[in-house]
Protein backbone atom coordinates (compact mmCIF):
# COMPACT_ATOMS: atom_id res chain seq x y z
CA UNK A 1 0.00 0.00 0.00
CA UNK A 2 2.32 3.20 -1.19
CA UNK A 3 -0.30 5.82 -2.11
CA UNK A 4 -3.67 6.52 -0.62
CA UNK A 5 -6.34 6.10 -2.21
CA UNK A 6 -10.31 7.36 -2.30
CA UNK A 7 -11.06 4.03 -0.77
CA UNK A 8 -8.72 4.09 2.11
CA UNK A 9 -9.84 4.08 5.74
CA UNK A 10 -8.58 4.80 9.18
CA UNK A 11 -7.01 1.28 9.51
CA UNK A 12 -4.94 2.04 5.79
CA UNK A 13 -3.59 5.55 7.07
CA UNK A 14 -2.57 3.57 10.37
CA UNK A 15 -0.72 1.03 8.40
CA UNK A 16 1.03 3.31 6.24
CA UNK A 17 2.29 5.20 8.98
CA UNK A 18 3.34 1.86 11.04
CA UNK A 19 5.45 1.45 7.96
CA UNK A 20 7.22 4.52 7.72
CA UNK A 21 8.30 3.81 11.11
CA UNK A 22 9.26 0.36 10.73
CA UNK A 23 9.77 -0.42 7.00
CA UNK A 24 11.56 -3.98 7.83
CA UNK A 25 7.51 -5.67 9.91
CA UNK A 26 5.36 -7.30 7.68
CA UNK A 27 1.81 -4.63 8.31
CA UNK A 28 -0.76 -7.61 7.40
CA UNK A 29 -1.79 -7.94 10.84
CA UNK A 30 -2.19 -4.59 10.62
CA UNK A 31 -5.00 -4.69 8.04
CA UNK A 32 -6.59 -7.23 9.59
CA UNK A 33 -6.68 -7.64 13.00
CA UNK A 34 -6.43 -3.40 12.94
CA UNK A 35 -10.09 -3.33 11.35
CA UNK A 36 -11.63 -6.07 13.76
CA UNK A 37 -10.58 -3.85 16.45
CA UNK A 38 -12.04 -0.82 14.75
CA UNK A 39 -15.16 -2.60 13.87
CA UNK A 40 -15.57 -3.58 17.45
CA UNK A 41 -15.35 -0.64 18.89
CA UNK A 42 -17.48 1.41 16.52
CA UNK A 43 -20.01 -1.27 16.71
CA UNK A 44 -19.94 -0.91 20.75
CA UNK A 45 -20.38 2.89 20.85
CA UNK A 46 -22.79 2.90 18.55
CA UNK A 47 -24.56 -0.19 20.69
CA UNK A 48 -23.63 2.40 23.84
CA UNK A 49 -25.54 5.14 22.16
CA UNK A 50 -28.54 3.18 20.90
CA UNK A 51 -28.67 2.23 24.99
CA UNK A 52 -28.35 5.61 26.50
CA UNK A 53 -31.79 6.71 26.41
CA UNK A 54 -32.98 3.63 28.44
CA UNK A 55 -30.50 4.43 30.80
CA UNK A 56 -28.87 0.90 30.68
CA UNK A 57 -25.06 0.41 30.07
CA UNK A 58 -24.24 -2.24 27.60
CA UNK A 59 -22.75 -4.29 30.11
CA UNK A 60 -25.80 -4.34 31.98
CA UNK A 61 -27.67 -4.96 28.77
CA UNK A 62 -25.48 -8.19 28.45
CA UNK A 63 -26.74 -9.19 31.87
CA UNK A 64 -29.91 -8.94 30.53
CA UNK A 65 -29.15 -10.83 27.30
CA UNK A 66 -27.86 -13.69 29.26
CA UNK A 67 -30.83 -14.15 31.41
CA UNK A 68 -33.30 -13.61 28.54
CA UNK A 69 -31.09 -16.42 26.09
CA UNK A 70 -31.81 -19.03 29.19
CA UNK A 71 -34.92 -21.08 29.94
CA UNK A 72 -34.23 -21.06 32.90
CA UNK A 73 -33.21 -18.38 36.04
CA UNK A 74 -29.57 -18.82 36.28
CA UNK A 75 -26.72 -17.87 38.97
CA UNK A 76 -24.79 -15.24 39.32
CA UNK A 77 -21.93 -17.58 38.95
CA UNK A 78 -23.64 -18.65 35.28
CA UNK A 79 -24.53 -15.16 34.42
CA UNK A 80 -20.79 -14.50 35.09
CA UNK A 81 -20.04 -17.03 32.89
CA UNK A 82 -22.10 -16.23 30.01
CA UNK A 83 -21.76 -12.93 29.80
CA UNK A 84 -18.04 -12.81 29.83
CA UNK A 85 -17.52 -10.54 32.54
CA UNK A 86 -15.95 -10.46 35.85
CA UNK A 87 -18.03 -11.59 39.03
CA UNK A 88 -17.70 -8.17 40.83
CA UNK A 89 -19.17 -6.46 37.36
CA UNK A 90 -22.34 -9.12 37.76
CA UNK A 91 -22.84 -8.45 41.24
CA UNK A 92 -23.09 -4.26 40.13
CA UNK A 93 -24.58 -4.59 37.04
CA UNK A 94 -27.09 -7.06 38.63
CA UNK A 95 -27.93 -4.82 41.83
CA UNK A 96 -28.54 -1.73 39.48
CA UNK A 97 -31.24 -3.68 37.30
CA UNK A 98 -32.29 -5.41 40.59
CA UNK A 99 -33.45 -1.81 41.64
CA UNK A 100 -34.51 -0.62 38.28
CA UNK A 101 -36.90 -3.58 38.27
CA UNK A 102 -35.84 -5.07 35.30
CA UNK A 103 -33.88 -8.10 37.14
CA UNK A 104 -35.39 -10.02 40.35
CA UNK A 105 -33.87 -12.56 42.81
CA UNK A 106 -35.36 -15.49 43.93
CA UNK A 107 -34.17 -18.10 46.41
CA UNK A 108 -33.85 -21.49 45.38
CA UNK A 109 -36.59 -23.25 47.84
CA UNK A 110 -34.68 -26.42 48.77
CA UNK A 111 -31.21 -24.43 49.67
CA UNK A 112 -32.37 -21.03 50.58
CA UNK A 113 -28.76 -19.85 49.79
CA UNK A 114 -28.66 -20.23 46.19
CA UNK A 115 -29.85 -17.06 44.26
CA UNK A 116 -31.43 -17.35 41.11
CA UNK A 117 -31.89 -14.57 38.93
CA UNK A 118 -34.57 -13.41 35.95
CA UNK A 119 -35.67 -11.42 33.97
CA UNK A 120 -39.00 -9.05 35.20
CA UNK A 121 -41.64 -8.56 32.87
CA UNK A 122 -40.16 -5.41 32.38
CA UNK A 123 -36.79 -6.46 31.74
CA UNK A 124 -38.17 -8.90 29.19
CA UNK A 125 -39.55 -6.39 26.99
CA UNK A 126 -36.38 -3.98 27.11
CA UNK A 127 -34.88 -6.59 25.70
CA UNK A 128 -37.82 -7.34 23.22
CA UNK A 129 -37.46 -3.97 22.14
CA UNK A 130 -33.68 -3.35 22.12
CA UNK A 131 -32.14 -6.71 20.84
CA UNK A 132 -33.63 -6.25 17.63
CA UNK A 133 -32.89 -2.77 16.81
CA UNK A 134 -29.08 -3.63 17.50
CA UNK A 135 -29.88 -6.45 15.13
CA UNK A 136 -30.87 -4.58 12.54
CA UNK A 137 -27.62 -1.51 12.98
CA UNK A 138 -25.53 -4.90 12.71
CA UNK A 139 -27.64 -5.71 9.52
CA UNK A 140 -26.59 -1.93 8.33
CA UNK A 141 -22.85 -2.42 9.02
CA UNK A 142 -22.85 -5.48 6.61
CA UNK A 143 -25.26 -3.52 4.18
CA UNK A 144 -22.69 -3.94 1.22
CA UNK A 145 -21.85 -7.66 1.76
CA UNK A 146 -23.94 -10.77 -0.06
CA UNK A 147 -24.31 -13.24 1.42
CA UNK A 148 -21.71 -15.68 0.12
CA UNK A 149 -19.20 -12.83 1.25
CA UNK A 150 -21.18 -12.69 4.55
CA UNK A 151 -20.70 -16.42 5.18
CA UNK A 152 -16.79 -16.47 3.82
CA UNK A 153 -15.95 -13.65 6.19
CA UNK A 154 -17.39 -15.52 9.22
CA UNK A 155 -15.89 -18.44 8.67
CA UNK A 156 -12.65 -16.58 8.44
CA UNK A 157 -13.33 -14.88 11.24
CA UNK A 158 -14.25 -18.35 13.18
CA UNK A 159 -10.71 -19.38 12.02
CA UNK A 160 -8.90 -16.45 14.08
CA UNK A 161 -10.93 -16.40 16.67
CA UNK A 162 -10.01 -20.05 17.61
CA UNK A 163 -6.47 -18.83 17.03
CA UNK A 164 -7.08 -16.32 19.88
CA UNK A 165 -8.87 -18.35 21.87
Amino acid sequence: MSEPSASSDYVDRARREWAAQYPDLDMRPVDVIGRIVRIGSLALARFDRDLAPRGITRTEFDVLGALARSDVPLRASEVTSVAGISGASTTKNVERLVAMGLVERKRLERDGRVVLLSLTPAGRALVDEEFPRRIESEHQMLDDLDDEEIETLVNLLRRVTRNVE
